[in-house]
């Protein structure tokens, strides 16, 4: 079988680079293979696991382990903020693909999941970083637009939370 090939500390800004042009042009496979070579030799680098945790919830329709995986990375992020935010965009986008096949179960408590933590993420952001009120803001848009979607049932809830 063929090996992986290590890629070198000094290539890294520009194989990021290359991530998020990949994830742009919606082929999020090629921007999390590079996220994960710039890993290999880089375990703590903070801009590709947060590239990763995007590339991986790009992939959420497809993949039934990147939802799991992304929540996973997003524990690796070193701030609070970035943990907290980086889950949220995780959590909003698993509802929002299952929204779009037709399966809105439970997508509801997933939404209330990402607004809890980018309020969390808001309490923890930098100064002048409006990003967790941007993603709260689309989130409460998102409820006020599909009126149908409610809590699922509490005897249900603990264990789809708990994923």
């Amino acid at each position: 079988m063929f090996e992986l090939k290590p890629i070198s500390t000094a290539s890294i800004g520009g194989a990021l680079a290359k991530a998020e042009r990949y994830r742009l042009l919606n082929e999020p496979g090629e921007a999390e293979s590079i996220c994960r070579d710039i890993l290999e030799v880089d375990s703590a680098n903070q801009d590709a696991l947060r590239s990763l945790v995007l590339a991986l919830t790009d992939q959420i329709c497809d993949d039934p382990t990147a939802f799991r995986n992304a929540i996973a990375t997003s524990a690796r992020l070193q701030t609070g903020y970035d943990r907290a935010y980086y889950a949220g965009i995780a959590w909003e986008r698993r509802a929002k693909a299952s929204h779009r096949r037709g399966a809105p179960g439970h997508v509801y408590d997933w939404i209330v999941e990402a607004l809890h933590l980018f309020g969390e993420a808001e309490r923890l952001r930098p100064p002048d970083n409006d990003d967790a009120i941007l993603r709260w803001n689309t989130c409460v848009r998102f409820l006020a637009c599909h009126r149908e979607l409610t809590p699922y049932p509490e005897s249900e809830r603990q264990a789809i939370m708990s994923e």
